[in-house]
């Protein structure tokens, strides 16, 4: 096997390859590794820890057909350190050479044959704006768990609702809902995708216009730009969401999204290991507050417009401030009822119905 390329093709692959290949104790080391066919003109990267995998197609100067099995972590390392121009790769029986100007690597391989057979999911692509799924993994992955403990919390839920394309994702404490509109799925539609896959799906997404979605009774495979990222689908049974939704919230506060992102930085400071940040909400604006006055003391005020009773309610710093940045827009509203039930940020205009983010409250 043998090709020439740029090297900033090659590492963009290796980068993706790399995140993908199992880092895991005691994994078969083939699974640590990246898989590249030669076929003519074109490279076929593939890597997998076998719930996950990637396959990508580049186009390259080809020389000699062949496979090579190495270390994704090691290839990718010496590709990110040649300099910008032509790399030259070859393997021989037990070991691949990379070649970039007057450097040269030689690094052995593993046996090409014990890295799994990795196929796609089969079902009928689903196209999708790339931007618009983009925007909404954005905003819903950031509430899934990472407790493995829980693994329908890690879990992003993926249904049709109402003829749209709906994404759910919860760690007990807080609640993302999507509503993607232009995504035209069946009511039938229910799975639950990894939420670590689909942070990897993100980055594929970045800069892309186009992307498809191919599902079956197992996987789940998310097609952009001739890369192909496909995970299994979690078999655990997602909890009951829609009930924690109130109809009404009498108490509201529309507030200038970086205004408050702004203060609940400088309130961090003092709301160590995600600690309480303190809102109090009335006809005179907003109050940031953070730390106790027995100790250190943080306070801030914001304008804002306010209708309903004058209260204080206590959120997770990090939770909140993850909550307003996942918000598209100038400003955003914070509904509430009560200060011991959970509260709703949402965003101002035509679309804001589309998204919300509950959150629920901590005790003073």
């Amino acid at each position: 096997m043998k090709f020439r390329c740029e090297r900033e093709q090659l590492a963009e692959a290796l980068g993706l390859a790399s995140r993908i290949a199992s880092g895991r104790v005691g994994a078969l080391p083939a699974l640590s590794g990246v898989r590249l066919q030669v076929k003519g003109d074109q490279l076929h990267l593939t890597s997998t820890d076998n719930d996950m995998s990637l396959q990508a197609t580049l186009a390259i100067g080809g020389e000699k057909d062949g496979v090579a099995l190495i270390s994704a972590k090691l290839l990718n390392d010496i590709v990110r350190s040649l300099p910008e121009g032509k790399i030259t790769v070859e393997a021989q029986v037990e070991s691949l050479t990379v070649k970039s100007g007057r450097s040269q690597f030689t690094v052995p391989t593993y046996n090409a044959m014990d890295f799994p057979n990795v196929t796609p999911s089969t079902g009928p692509a689903l196209s999708v704006s790339a931007t618009e799924l983009g925007e909404a993994l954005r905003k819903v992955v950031r509430a899934a768990s990472t407790d493995q403990m829980r693994i329908a919390l890690t879990g992003v839920l993926m249904s049709g609702e109402d003829g749209s394309f709906r994404l759910v994702a919860t760690d007990s404490y807080r609640l993302a809902v999507c509503d993607v509109p232009s995504i035209v799925v069946s009511s039938a539609t229910r799975v639950l995708v990894p939420s670590k896959a689909l942070g990897e799906v993100q980055r594929l997404l970045s800069g892309a216009k186009e992307a498809a979605i191919r599902l079956d009774e197992n996987s789940v495979t998310f097609e952009v730009d001739g890369t192909q990222l496909t995970t299994r689908l979690l078999t655990n049974e997602y909890p009951t969401y829609k009930t924690l939704i109130q109809g009404t919230y009498p108490n509201n506060i529309t507030v200038s999204r970086e205004q408050l992102l702004d203060a609940l930085r400088r309130a961090r400071i003092l709301a160590r290991d995600q600690g309480p940040v303190r809102l109090h909400m009335s006809n005179n604006g907003l109050k940031v507050m953070a730390g106790t006055k027995d100790n250190d003391e943080f306070e801030e005020d914001i304008d804002a417009v306010y209708s309903g009773e004058e209260l204080t309610i206590a959120f997770n710093s990090e939770y909140l401030a993850a909550g307003i940045d996942a918000i598209a827009g100038q400003d955003v509203i914070i509904k509430t009822s009560d200060p011991a039930k959970p509260a709703v940020v949402t965003g101002v205009g035509e679309h804001s119905e589309q998204y919300l983010y509950l959150l629920m409250p901590q005790r003073l």
